[in-house]
């Protein structure tokens, strides 16, 4: 039985979070537990997550997900905007909730380095190769 979809496409946060995503070499959305996941090879970025808080899951529905380098995951485990999310915390992925106000910036630093992460080296080589001035 899959997953019931957990999430409006007509998001404007989704929708923002998408066109950031998707402008990395290769990368391609697919639904993956019943919420948009940003991939390569690997899933860089979720959208949406949940916490478990005394035995019941809290959804946390405009959020990205992105697999953090660790040292800088306490720094945003520290963020009152960011938090651990069920099941994909344990292995460093922290969960950074979209408001009105989010500083989409810092969403593409947090995408950029979960891409550098999941995406192997000649994906990573191409992104440095568009980012870098002529």
């Amino acid at each position: 039985m899959p997953h019931p979809i957990m999430f409006d496409d007509a998001d404007p946060l989704l929708s923002r979070l998408r066109a950031l995503a998707l402008s990395f070499p290769d990368a391609a959305e697919k639904i993956s537990h019943g919420h948009p996941a940003f991939f390569t090879t690997k899933v860089f970025a979720y959208y949406g997550g949940s916490v478990k808080v005394d035995g019941v899951y809290r959804q946390h529905e405009h959020s990205v997900l992105v697999l953090v380098d660790p040292g800088e995951r306490a720094a945003l485990v520290a963020d009152d905007r960011c938090y651990v999310p069920a099941y994909l915390g344990p292995y460093g992925w922290i969960g950074l909730d979209l408001t009105a106000d989010t500083d989409w910036d810092e969403v593409e630093e947090l995408l950029d380095a979960s891409y550098r992460r999941t995406a192997g080296p000649r994906r990573v080589a191409r992104l440095d190769s568009r980012r870098s001035p002529a």
